[in-house]
């Protein structure tokens, strides 16, 4: 099997929109909308997306056979069960079920 050459330009523009978003997750933080969920979810959409350019393009996951995508799809399938999971624990909690944290 022949490996695939990636060009340094599609990795600095990688590693631009990894910066990027490193910035925009920044001043999302900074901002405090009505409800806090909001910056919770921001924050991990975010890390998603930095976190499959990585996988795709460092890992070079992105020219892989199929049997690495249903794998990688499988890890990713796995990674959103658990943050259903703890989300919906963390939300339906109320203020009075969590003592001393405001």
């Amino acid at each position: 099997m022949a490996e695939h050459i990636v060009s340094r330009k599609v990795y600095f523009v990688i590693f631009g929109a990894l910066i990027f978003m490193t910035v925009v997750t920044y001043f999302a933080a900074q901002i405090h909308f009505q409800r806090e969920a909001i910056n919770t979810i921001i924050a991990l959409a975010i890390a998603v997306t930095k976190a499959t350019l990585v996988i795709l393009y460092f890992m070079h996951v992105r020219y892989s056979p199929r049997l690495t995508w249903v794998v990688v799809t499988a890890g990713f399938f796995w990674l959103a069960i658990m943050i259903v999971l703890t989300l919906s624990d963390y939300l339906t909690r109320t203020q009075s079920a969590m003592p001393g944290i405001k």
